[in-house]
């Protein structure tokens, strides 16, 4: 299958809303951190309208079809970013997750920041093992045992 990964667009916001519509309660679940039966317009506004430096996001497109894509906010210290990635049920373990992210991992190197990080839910093992072998070093969060923080020097 042929992919497009490009940055998102504030006209991706319909496309947006109907690729999280389609994830399935358990995907949503590890995405947030907890339920989430939709998300809501004001959240969808917030993935698809940024400023491409300190909030950026790729999508992978395929045939007009969101279905995947990653995205970093910047740290309030402007030294880190903290990173997101979904994938849409039917395109897990496809290999975009990955191709996403060296975009993503490529262009915060670009804009300066010295780490990028993110928190993992400890029972998403696939992730935790994504990351890893995408470099990030996987730290228990000791405030909260249900999660994990994976760091990666840029």
């Amino acid at each position: 299958r042929r992919v497009l990964i490009r940055p998102i667009r504030a006209d991706d916001e319909p496309a947006e809303r109907v690729f999280f519509d389609r994830l399935s309660g358990e995907t949503k679940s590890l995405r947030f951190m907890k339920f989430v039966a939709s998300v809501n317009d004001k959240m969808i506004h917030f993935f698809t309208h940024i400023d491409y430096d300190r909030h950026m996001a790729f999508v992978c497109e395929h045939e007009g079809r969101l279905v995947g894509e990653a995205r970093y906010v910047a740290n309030p210290d402007r030294a880190s970013c903290e990173f997101g990635v979904v994938i849409a049920d039917d395109w897990h373990k496809s290999g975009i997750a990955g191709l996403l992210m060296d975009a993503l991992i490529g262009f915060a190197r670009e804009r300066g920041f010295a780490t990028m990080e993110g928190l993992v839910l400890r029972e998403n093992r696939g992730m935790l093992k994504f990351v890893r072998a995408l470099g990030f070093v996987v730290e228990l969060v000791p405030e909260d045992p249900t999660l994990m923080r994976a760091v990666r020097k840029l």
